[in-house]
């Protein structure tokens, strides 16, 4: 019995394990881009090119630094939230529960091998359920955004390359 009990909390055990080198992304609304680029470069690059595409870094969190600070190590992972406030103005007119969303963020994972991934929902799907109530200049907003997001993540992967 105690032999059944150890099997089953050693199985449990393993299927609990973090999963690292298979990750799944949704398939809906997201886009992935997967580079040669170190952690560390796709971050730098990515802020560069936030910059130059005119947009902000608004907010920025991860918990690797933190992980380290408790003794943990894990892989590079930080959410860059990204936008602007002529967004904000045009969408707060239309639509005050769209702004829950703002800023659109990007996601920055080190995968395994030491490259990074550079991955974001798209704008448009990220606003999508506010536009029954803003209209089709909530929609708008969104494809603009994602034009604009479409060109950092561009600039970002070819740029420090």
């Amino acid at each position: 019995m105690a032999r059944m009990i150890l099997t089953t909390w050693l199985l449990a055990l393993l299927l609990a394990a973090p999963v690292t080198a298979d990750t799944r992304w949704p398939e809906q609304g997201w886009e992935v881009v997967p580079t040669s680029l170190a952690y560390t470069e796709l971050l730098e690059a990515l802020h560069a090119a936030v910059a130059a595409e005119g947009m902000f870094v608004v907010t920025e969190a991860g918990p690797t630094e933190a992980a380290a600070q408790r003794g943990e190590s894990i892989p590079g992972n930080r959410v860059v939230g990204v936008f602007r406030n002529d967004f904000a103005v045009r969408t707060l007119r239309l639509s005050v529960p769209a702004m829950i969303e703002a800023p659109i963020r990007f996601y920055v994972t080190e995968n395994e091998d030491g490259s990074a991934t550079l991955s974001w929902k798209t704008p448009s799907h990220v606003l999508a359920p506010y536009v029954e109530e803003g209209g089709e200049g909530v929609a708008e907003i969104g494809r603009e955004l994602d034009a604009v997001f479409e060109a950092i993540a561009s600039r970002a992967v070819k740029g420090a390359e």
